[in-house]
C-alpha cells in the first residue's frame, strides 16, 4: 500500500527511543524527512533523522526551540507526532492521591500536556498551510484513571481531550488530528532495569522478569501479550498518511484487548 508520504516532512517528539524512535524509523522508511526531538539524542535517532534536536519539551523554551529547529531544517512541517510523555521513574511516587505531591502533578502535566500544547501551537501555522496531520500518543490510562502514578492518567485524559478539540477547530482548514492510546508497550519504560516496570516490580515484591511475564494476566490482555513499539508506530504512520484522509478526531486504542468496554 502506497501511503503517499514520500517527500513529506515530520517533527517527532520523544524520538530517541521506544515508540518515538520506532515512529521516526517508520516515517523515514516511507520517504519522510524527520526531525526528531528528545532530551538525550541517541545514535539510533541520529541515524534515521534528517536532524536530531536536544530539548526539554516540558518547558516552553524547549518546545519553542524544538519547533524552530524543525522549521529551519525542513522548511515546513507536514506532520507532527506528539509522542513525548511519561515521567522519570525515580521521581514518581507510586502510592495513591494522598502520597503524591503537587510537584509530581505539575511535572506530569508539564511533560504530558503543556509541552504538547506549546509544541502544537508553534507548529500549527505550518501544518495548516500544508494541510497536514497531527498524531498525539496518549494512553489507555486516560480511560483508567485509578491506575498509574497520581497525575499521569489525568494528564493523559486532558491530552486526549485536547486532540479532539484541535480536530474540531482545525478540521475545516484541512488539518487532521488523531490520538493513539497504547497499553503497555515493550520499551525501556517496562523492560529497562531503571524504569517504571522495574520500580513497579520492586513495589510488588517481584523479580523484574517475573513481573514482566505476569503483565498479560495481570492486565487481562486478550491477545496474551503486550504491544511492541513497531506495532504502535505502524498505526501512527498510517494515520499520518493519505490513506487515512477521512480519519480525524479519533482516539485509537492499541492495547491488545485490555479495555473491555465498547
Amino acid at each position: 500500500m502506497d501511503l503517499g508520504l514520500n517527500g513529506k516532512t515530520a517533527l517527532v517528539t520523544g524520538a530517541s527511543r521506544g515508540i518515538g524512535l520506532a515512529v521516526a524509523e517508520a516515517l523515514a522508511d516511507e520517504g519522510v524527512r524527520v526531525v526528531g526531538v528528545a532530551r538525550n539524542v541517541t545514535p539510533e535517532l541520529e541515524k534515521v533523522a534528517a536532524a536530531a534536536v536536544s530539548a526539554d519539551l516540558s518547558t516552553t523554551e524547549g518546545a519553542l526551540a524544538a519547533v524552530g529547529a524543525a522549521l529551519s531544517e525542513l522548511g515546513g512541517i507536514d506532520i507532527l507526532v506528539n509522542n513525548v510523555g511519561g515521567g522519570d521513574a525515580d521521581q514518581l511516587t507510586l502510592g495513591g492521591f494522598l502520597d503524591a505531591s503537587d510537584e509530581q502533578w505539575r511535572k506530569l502535566f508539564d511533560l504530558n500536556l503543556f509541552g504538547v500544547v506549546t509544541t502544537t501551537r508553534a507548529a500549527l501555522p505550518s501544518i495548516i498551510e500544508r494541510r497536514g496531520a497531527i498524531v498525539t500518543v496518549s494512553s489507555i490510562n486516560a480511560r483508567i484513571p485509578a491506575s498509574g502514578p497520581a497525575g499521569y492518567s489525568e494528564a493523559k485524559a486532558a491530552l486526549t481531550n485536547f486532540g479532539k478539540r484541535l480536530s474540531e477547530e482545525f478540521g475545516p482548514q484541512g488539518v487532521r488530528v488523531n490520538t493513539v492510546s497504547p497499553g503497555p508497550v515493550g520499551t525501556d519504560i517496562w523492560r529497562g532495569p531503571d524504569h517504571l516496570g522495574a520500580k513497579l516490580a520492586a513495589a510488588n515484591g517481584m523479580d523484574h522478569e517475573q513481573f514482566l511475564n505476569a503483565i498479560p494476566a495481570q492486565f487481562n490482555i486478550a491477545s496474551g501479550r503486550i504491544a511492541e513499539a513497531k506495532e504502535v508506530a505502524a498505526l501512527v504512520t498510517f494515520l499520518t498518511s493519505e490513506q487515512a484522509a477521512i480519519i480525524t478526531g479519533a482516539d485509537y486504542v492499541i492495547d491488545g484487548g485490555i479495555i473491555k468496554t465498547v
